[in-house]
């Protein structure tokens, strides 16, 4: 597996959650060195992973940059002798309206979100080409295209929403060779740092589900045919009920506290 930006948060928990399955991890992610905000680098989501019995390769990556990326990929397959998954994880965040959007921001999010995915997706498809049930995932929302969902942060949707256009071209341009491109939605705020730092603090995470959920979810999505599951805008709850989860309370931070509701979930997708 190759998973972006999984030194920390959901990332890390899907790679943490394939590897007691077995699956050897190629984490690429930009954090080499401890940052003061936002614990775990490569070398600390290596070492978690390793103590879970899985094998991880630590890859300093800035999707911005195609050169890095294809290196990436290629000792990737070279260490681990392929790739059957590839997961666009890594994105970049700022919820402001468009008057207060400084450019430089703007930039980030569509170089890392959409820009990011695509070059991703696109370098790792010769080697996708080559697996007997390959995947692609991005974390990204169901392209529900109403005004409710951009208007508070324009610039920050229209990049999350490139990443799920991505997702909507490549299944079809894919499916005849049989490399399954799926998204993947949290229905909650999960408690990650961009929920720490930048959507309520302790309060908000309080009432956010685990990053274990949409790891749970991922994975779901990964033991499916590829050839036959492919082109979904999935919600990680609906899917995993779906596919059989009763129990959703252990996956709450915090039981006593009602959820919070993330952006960007169609009214029509209930929950389970």
């Amino acid at each position: 597996m190759f998973i972006t930006g999984a030194s920390r948060g959901i990332g890390l928990a899907i790679a943490l959650r394939a590897a007691r399955d077995g699956a050897n991890i190629a984490i690429a992610a930009k954090t080499e060195t401890p940052h003061p905000k936002l614990a775990g680098t490569i070398h600390t989501a290596a070492e978690a992973i390793g103590r879970v019995g899985g094998r991880a390769l630590p890859l300093a990556v800035d999707i911005r940059d195609e050169v890095l990326v294809a290196e990436a990929l290629a000792k990737t397959a070279a260490h681990f002798g392929g790739i059957d998954i590839v997961v666009n994880n890594a994105s970049a965040i700022s919820l402001t309206p468009v008057a207060q959007t400084d450019i430089k921001r703007f930039d980030l999010m569509h170089q890392v979100n959409a820009r990011g995915t695509f070059v991703v997706s696109k370098l790792a498809i010769p080697y996708l080409a080559k697996a007997a049930n390959p995947h692609i995932l991005m974390l990204s929302p169901p392209l529900d295209m109403k005004a409710k969902w951009f208007a508070p942060h324009t610039a920050y949707s229209m990049a999350k929403f490139g990443m799920s256009m991505v997702v909507l071209g490549l299944a079809g341009e894919l499916r005849a060779q049989g490399v399954a491109v799926n998204a993947l939605w949290p229905r909650t705020l999960i408690a990650t740092a961009a929920v720490q730092n930048l959507l309520g603090g302790e309060a908000m995470m309080r009432r956010a589900r685990k990053p274990e959920i949409v790891a749970d979810a991922a994975c779901a999505v990964f033991s499916k045919s590829a050839r036959e599951f492919t082109g979904n805008f999935l919600i990680d709850d609906t899917f995993l009920g779906q596919n059989g989860v009763t129990d959703f309370e252990r996956y709450r931070v915090d039981p006593t506290q009602e959820l919070a509701y993330d952006f960007f979930v169609p009214d029509d997708i209930a929950p389970p």
